[in-house]
């Protein structure tokens, strides 16, 4: 087939291309020494001589997207930021079990390529893998004509990264006694967009509408960017003051609090999180005042204020505090795992296949 007629039927190469040409340079910023063969060949390299020095080394590796988020950047057509949610998605659930993300690859599907769109989107990517210490290796653009409206688009992505087995982070590390810190979201983060965008077309409010109770255009609010957990957390991890005082780690996405807590703790473990130490932001009060319905409904779909959770050795907690606080991490003491006899009518008890310990919420929020 003749580039004419791909062209005519909805492909454009040429602006492929130049996509490619504009996000070279923020993806090269991530590369390393570890990075061979530079940018634009078939496969991404990665030299992983270092781990010669381990005594067991562990792969670990996730993927993800950002759900219907990207919806809003495509309304009020704003994609520099998408990128950070989709880094935030990925490598933020490596670090969940004490590994340090090595590399990622990204997938973007489009129904048409608009070169500084992809660039934009791209640059956002690389810009957070930077924050990450994650190299970009590798991605790929495709443009779906006839699939894909012209202004559509989602993205994916993958990473790898490399723990040591003895310092996996996990529920089998879970004592009782041990302390739950929470750690403060940015917003949103990227689960329940499809809640929020039913709530907000309910309303008939759109995302170019100026909200006083949002602080904002509704979309630029909608649309803040995830905060990143890695960097501090590997910070906590490599302090040898705080060796082996992290027991396990939470990602908080889709399925909400408890059910994500639940996951990481240890089967006849469980935690009451106490609300009232900490106050969701607007954001999740406004939407869910919209909605007419209470906080505590909407805890099995949004965060709510915690992106994620740190179960750490009791007398440690004070120190992993300081030290996010210090990274820029707001964090604080939200519950207290027990392994004592309990009745766990009304706890959330593992969640996504993982036969795992048992949380509920308990109290009411902060004002």
């Amino acid at each position: 087939m003749s580039n004419a007629s791909y062209a005519a039927a909805g492909v454009d190469t040429t602006a492929g291309d130049l996509a490619v040409s504009l996000m070279k340079e923020a993806v090269s910023n991530t590369h390393g020494p570890e990075v061979l063969g530079g940018f634009g060949g078939f496969a991404g390299l990665y030299d992983v001589s270092f781990l010669t020095s381990f005594k067991r080394p562990l792969l670990a590796t996730s993927t993800d997207g950002v759900g219907t988020k990207v919806a809003i950047a495509q309304a009020i057509d704003k994609h520099d930021t998408i990128g950070q949610d989709l880094v935030g998605m990925v490598v933020d659930d490596i670090i969940v079990v004490g590994a340090r993300p090595l590399f990622m690859t990204d997938y973007i599907a489009c129904g048409k390529v608009v070169p500084e769109r992809i660039a934009d989107i791209v640059a956002g990517i690389a810009r957070a893998c930077a924050a990450t210490g994650t190299a970009l290796v590798g991605g790929e653009t495709a443009e779906h004509p006839g699939l894909l409206g012209v202004d559509d688009y989602d993205v994916a992505g993958a990473a790898t990264g490399v723990v040591e087995a003895d310092q996996v982070l996990g529920a089998e590390k879970v004592r009782h006694g041990d302390v739950v810190v929470a750690m403060a979201s940015s917003g949103l983060h990227s689960n329940g967009y499809s809640l929020v965008r039913h709530i907000l077309a309910t309303r008939g409010i759109g995302y170019t509408d100026t909200s006083a109770e949002l602080g904002g255009v509704v979309g630029e609010v909608l649309l803040e960017p995830t905060r990143l957990y890695t960097g501090p957390l590997l910070s906590v991890l490599a302090d040898p003051e705080l060796a082996g005082v992290v027991h396990s780690l939470s990602h908080v996405t889709g399925g909400g609090i408890a059910a994500n807590l639940a996951r990481v703790l240890p089967l006849g473990a469980w935690v009451e999180v106490d609300r009232s130490t900490w106050s969701p932001s607007p954001v999740f009060r406004v939407l869910s005042e919209l909605a007419g319905s209470s906080l505590e409904s909407s805890e099995g779909t949004w965060n709510l204020g915690v992106g994620m959770f740190a179960v750490v050795a009791a007398e440690s907690a004070s120190s992993v505090i300081a030290r996010l606080a210090a990274d820029g991490v707001p964090a604080w003491v939200a519950g207290r795992v027990s392994t004592a006899p309990h009745d766990f009518t009304g706890f959330e008890q593992g969640a996504k296949g993982v036969n795992g310990g048992a949380v509920r919420l308990v109290g009411g929020y902060a004002a």
